[in-house]
């Protein structure tokens, strides 16, 4: 009886020993597949396999804002294999427009690595009369209530970039919510909606094919992917910047040693020439920096978009 104790509790060690990672590591992107979360993952995921020696699962777990996967990751395991590919909304936004999260992103969450950038471009449907953003605000302000802007989600960065755009313009635009960025595009490209402000991955390609076309970036500086297409800031709105932010978080309690060796594969995956290329051809710009300077990002990202929640009325529930 004694050798069959000994025996399970030498398998147990031994299985509890077994360095990170020794099976697949899931990431749950919280968004359907088409946006920018999504395109990120898939981005590294070939690169991230070969520097962690094990497979990586992409899930995607979309609803509510994004916080129906990030609660998937807040119940998890905190052993390294569940990870949330989070974003501006998951794990800042919905702090200020959500009167009832599962998860409290500063308590219940372990931020690993802030990743990307993710540059946003203001573009119209064709037959929308506009070849500017000035041109668009004279449109919108002469047929008020009648243009339509789509965004990924109530609460999505899109919505509130838009929302904060028309009370400084004065003008009126029916919002139009969409279950993330491939059906928003969808629904743009046929017309339904007329506006969106979003990320240059999902908007940029049907740019280039004559399908949309673009008003302006949202970056405070002009794109150098696409120096020719001017900024909302210097159309008239002086300070306006539209951009969103992404990163890897796990649940809350990751071991350090975990959390860093994530860190630096993640950093190691986006370094690879093709990989950097090909994020910044999405218009990703890829950041990295360490555990400790994400913590600190998400906090003051908090702050900063509940304020702006207030100022512009947005609320979600």
């Amino acid at each position: 009886m004694k050798t069959v104790v000994a025996l399970v509790l030498w398998v147990s060690l031994s299985a509890f020993a077994q360095p990170f990672p020794s099976k697949p590591v899931r990431l749950i992107v919280p968004f359907p597949p088409g946006g920018a979360v999504d395109y990120y993952a898939r981005a590294v995921q070939n690169r991230l396999q070969e520097t962690l020696g094990q497979p990586i699962l992409i899930e995607n777990r979309s609803g509510a804002g994004g916080m129906v996967g990030a609660d998937l990751v807040v119940k998890a395991a905190p052993d390294g294999y569940t990870l949330l590919v989070g974003n501006i909304a998951s794990l800042a936004m919905n702090v200020g427009l959500y009167s009832k999260m599962t998860y409290d992103p500063r308590k219940d969450l372990t931020p690993i690595i802030r990743t990307v950038a993710v540059n946003y471009v203001m573009t119209v449907h064709p037959s929308v009369p506009a070849r500017s953003v000035n041109e668009l605000i004279d449109h919108a302000k002469a047929n008020p209530g009648k243009l339509s802007y789509g965004s990924a989600g109530s609460g999505s960065a899109p919505h509130l970039a838009t929302e904060l755009l028309k009370q400084r313009a004065g003008i009126d635009m029916l919002h139009v919510p969409f279950k993330g960025g491939g059906p928003m595009v969808a629904d743009l490209l046929g017309g339904q909606i007329h506006i969106v402000i979003a990320d240059q991955a999902n908007l940029m390609p049907h740019v280039k094919a004559g399908k949309l076309r673009a008003l302006a970036v949202g970056t405070l500086e002009r794109s150098a992917s696409y120096p020719d297409i001017p900024t909302i800031a210097e159309s008239g709105f002086p300070g306006f910047e539209a951009r969103a932010w992404q990163g890897i978080a796990g649940p809350a309690n990751l071991p350090a040693d975990i959390v860093t060796q994530l860190n630096a594969a993640f950093a190691k995956a986006m370094a690879f020439p093709e990989v950097h290329q090909r994020l910044l051809d999405g218009g990703l710009d890829p950041i990295s920096g360490t555990p400790e300077d994400f913590a600190a990002f998400i906090r003051n990202e908090i702050d900063k978009w509940a304020k702006v929640a207030k100022d512009v009325g947005a609320r979600v529930d």
